[in-house]
């Protein structure tokens, strides 16, 4: 059964349990997903404030994709804790000669790539859904207000986490040249939400 299968009360159990996974990543991929769909929730409501047809398809627009990147994100739930459970697999491979030791690097190096990608996937989805919450507070019903505000906090929140994921991540990857994109990505998709 996949994380996201799981009753809210087996997911939480599974965050508060003493195994590595779930963690971080995929705590943050599950602010997001809530986040998203917050906002599509919130552009999808009757009486919204849209007083053209052009803003009424703007916000239609921005519901369908923000549900659209709430799934994404529901699905990253679990592939950020599969992509760290290779890591964890990868640093139990036997080391007890040269040639155990050399496959144990390369595996984990190669699990490590993959437990950057996950959060740096996260961070891409929770901004471009964060770039829909002003278009949906302004455009969608004003009684949901407050719901647009939870909607962003989670997503800044999800995207603040997973960047962490990234960089510690990165800070075990031998790969120099990767390292530096990753963190140029990284970077920029922090900078865009907060600039």
């Amino acid at each position: 059964m996949t994380l996201t299968e799981k009753s809210v009360s087996d997911l939480l159990a599974a965050f508060r349990s003493s195994e590595p996974t779930p963690g971080g990543g995929s705590a943050a991929a599950l602010a997001g997903a809530v986040g998203a769909s917050l906002l599509a929730m919130v552009a999808n409501l009757p009486k919204p404030q849209a007083s053209s047809d052009e803003d009424l398809a703007m916000l239609q627009r921005a519901g369908a994709r923000c549900t659209d990147l709430a799934l994404q994100l529901e699905r990253l739930v679990d592939k950020d804790t599969e992509a760290y459970d290779l890591v964890v697999g990868a640093y139990r491979m036997p080391k007890a000669t040269d040639e155990e030791k050399a496959a144990r690097s390369a595996g984990i190096q190669t699990a490590l790539q993959a437990a950057t990608e996950a959060p740096l996937e996260i961070m891409r989805r929770c901004a471009e859904a964060l770039g829909f919450a002003e278009a949906v507070g302004r455009l969608g019903n004003a009684n949901a207000s407050s719901d647009v505000k939870v909607a962003a906090g989670l997503l800044g929140a999800g995207l603040a986490g997973a960047h962490e994921n990234v960089e510690i991540n990165l800070g075990s990857v031998k790969d120099a040249a990767y390292a530096q994109r990753v963190r140029q990505a990284s970077a920029a998709l922090v900078y865009n939400v907060q600039g």
